[in-house]
């Protein structure tokens, strides 16, 4: 069963964050924009779960399949290394460092989002 409600969980989780991503990305591709807001919205996401859930098949759905997908370590990678082979290092290390700083507070933020308002 555990299986079946990651995977199923999984499969939302990444068509909602290609939807997002598509909808928040720009041509340009100075900054993955869509990338690092999907990224910082899961990691958020992910606090307020890990907040609230006491329910283990919750945590498979949610924690480990919707928010596993929806958020993205192999293309935050590879826009990284993107801005750096199109020779755009302050971008990049802004991109990288933000992502990870962001994405971190994000979780914490929506860990503690919960303790603040019940």
């Amino acid at each position: 069963m555990g299986l079946i409600l990651v995977g199923l969980g999984g499969a939302l989780g990444s068509l909602s964050r290609f939807q997002l991503g598509k909808l928040l990305s720009h041509k340009d591709r100075d900054f993955p924009l869509g990338t690092f807001l999907v990224n910082i919205l899961g990691g958020f996401g992910l606090g307020v779960l890990i907040s609230l859930n006491r329910n283990p098949s919750l945590g498979l759905f949610l924690g480990d399949g919707f928010f596993g997908a929806f958020t993205t370590f192999s293309t935050f990678m590879y826009e990284g290394a993107y801005l750096f082979g199109k020779n755009k290092k302050v971008s990049a290390i802004i991109y990288i460092a933000s992502s990870l700083i962001l994405g971190i507070l994000g979780c914490y933020i929506g860990s503690e989002f919960i303790n603040i308002f019940i």
